[in-house]
Formats: structure tokens, sequence, C-alpha cells
């Protein structure tokens, strides 16, 4: 028998050690790299593939825009809250505990998660509220975590929850809650894991701010941006749909499915057009029309064939 021999590193091959222990600057590093083509000829090649298969051909959003104007309750209800109030929040250490119906129960470690091979998506996201972006997230695959443990053949469902930690979010202190914590949210199994389907652990090529959901976040491009839980700390696998927040606040405004549709408005306003977050102001020729499943019909309609389309919306 052949014996084995390990093959030939030069030392210029080596990452060094203070790159190493700094994971979340090396994250950033290796994520800026692959962007701007400074990475190894490997990494550059897998993300001019995943580029090719995943981008838009619009604008992108100016990242001052992305990380100012967002959604994150667990700091505030307004658009700028999340921004002013997130930086005493702490991402690091971090844990996302995946469990439930799987062979394989495992707790992944921010280092783990970013040990999967990240790639650049270009994605349109579009908020029920009507206003939508182009943003380009840094992720891999939520299929490919799902695989590490084994969904069970009982499983249909994929259960998410987000971190609570009022001392660093305060929008989950105080006397008046908006919402019920912890945020859930929920997807089919085979939403969980459709190619489009990511975990996000960057975004321009630097980790994820804290109120764009550091350190990790889901992004499913063909929904309502409410479903893109944000700081998620547990993944469940369940026989059941799992209770999703906005659907259990308003079950009447806010659907399981939340497929962006044009043709069934919100009852409190029309989801036929939507204006682009950069462009200008909400009224008059700057609004455009919206796309039905956000623009990814092509790749997810097949999904929901035989559903009353008003039902999964």
């Amino acid at each position: 028998m052949p014996s084995y021999r390990a093959p030939r590193i030069d030392a210029s091959e080596i990452t060094p050690e203070r790159c190493f222990l700094d994971r979340r600057g090396f994250m950033a590093a290796a994520a800026g790299g692959l962007i701007l083509g400074s990475a190894t000829a490997g990494h550059a090649a897998a993300l001019k593939a995943s580029t090719g298969a995943y981008k838009v051909d619009e604008p992108l959003t100016p990242e001052k825009d992305v990380t100012s104007y967002n959604n994150f309750y667990e700091f505030g209800t307004g658009k700028g809250d999340p921004a002013a109030n997130s930086a005493s929040f702490k991402p690091e250490p971090w844990k996302v505990k995946v469990n439930g119906l799987v062979s394989k129960p495992r707790e992944f470690g921010l280092e783990e998660l970013l040990a999967f091979p990240l790639e650049e998506r270009v994605y349109r996201m579009r908020c029920v509220e009507a206003w939508s972006m182009v943003i380009p997230w840094i992720g891999f695959p939520l299929a490919a975590l799902l695989d590490e443990v084994e969904p069970l053949g009982s499983a249909k469902y994929v259960a998410f929850e987000t971190v609570i930690r009022p001392d660093e979010m305060p929008g989950q202190s105080g006397y008046f809650q908006p919402l019920e914590w912890p945020y859930r949210e929920g997807l089919r199994l085979d939403e969980a894991r459709h190619p489009l389907t990511i975990l996000s652990v960057g975004v321009y090529g630097k980790t994820l701010p804290n109120q764009n959901g550091a350190p990790v976040r889901l992004v499913v491009p063909w929904k309502y941006g409410f479903k893109g839980i944000k700081s998620i700390v547990r993944i469940s696998l369940t026989e059941t749909p799992p209770p999703c927040t906005w659907n259990l606040t308003a079950p009447d405004e806010y659907g399981f499915y939340a497929n962006v549709n044009p043709a069934v408005d919100h009852p409190r306003w029309s989801q036929a057009t939507e204006i682009r977050v950069g462009e200008g102001g909400f009224f008059g020729s700057n609004r455009r029309d919206t796309l039905p499943f956000n623009g990814y019909a092509e790749e997810v309609a097949s999904l929901y064939a035989g559903m009353d389309l008003r039902a999964n919306f």
C-alpha cells in the first residue's frame, strides 16, 4: 500500500497567525478579496460562477442606505433606530443551535459558519411596506448547513429564532414591547433547501453590521423582507408549520408564505408597485412595478404549483 505524502505548502501560502486569530477581520478581508478579485484562483473562479448565476441587471442600492434604512425592531421601530441603537450589541462569540428532527443535532460556532464556502449573491430585496433594495450579500446556501445535521424523513419545516438580549437590544426592554420575543420565522423544508436561500454573514464585502443582522441572518429573495430573520441563534426542523412572529401578531396581514405578489394587496396598501430606496421619494415617477416572486418566478414558482395563489402569499 503506498505511503501517504503530505502536499508541499510554500511559506507564501500560509495564512499569518495574527489574521487567523482575528477571524472576524479575516472573514471581512477574505470576502472583500473575493469581490475585488484578489483571492486565490479557486476562490475567484467560484465567485465568478456564483455571481454569474446570482445577480440582477440593476444598480446596487447605496451601502449607506442599506445600512441605515431597515427594520430590526429589537433595536427600535424607526427606520434609523437599528443603526443608532445597535452599537452595544456583541455579535461575538456566537453559536447557532440546530436541532429538532435531525440525525445529528449540532451547535455551530461563528468560525464554523465562516468555514462554509462563501459566495457573493446580488439579490433584490422587497419589503412588505412597498420599498425595495438591491443588495450584494455574502453567504452560503442554507441547504449546506442542513446537510450537516441530516434532516429526518419526518421533517417538513424549518423554524428560526433570533437572540434575546434586552441589555444590548433596546427594543426588547422597557414597558412597551412592539412584538413578542424571541422573533421567530419559518420556511417549508423545500423552500429552505432551495438554491436561492442563503445564510448571510456579510454585505458589501464586509461582515454584517449589527443593524443588518450580525453575525448571521436569513435571506430568501422571493419573499417579503420580514421573512429574513436576523441574528439567528436557533434553527429547528419540525413536522408542522412553526409559529412566525408577524403571522401570529397580525395573521390577516402577514401570511406564513409571504411570497412577493403584486396581485395581492396588503389590507392597508397596494403591493402593485414599489419604491427603490436611494432613487428618490415615495410618490410619482419614482415608483416601479413589483415583480411576481420579486423577479424570481422562473426559479421558484414550481414550489407552489397547485396552491391557491392568494393563500400562499
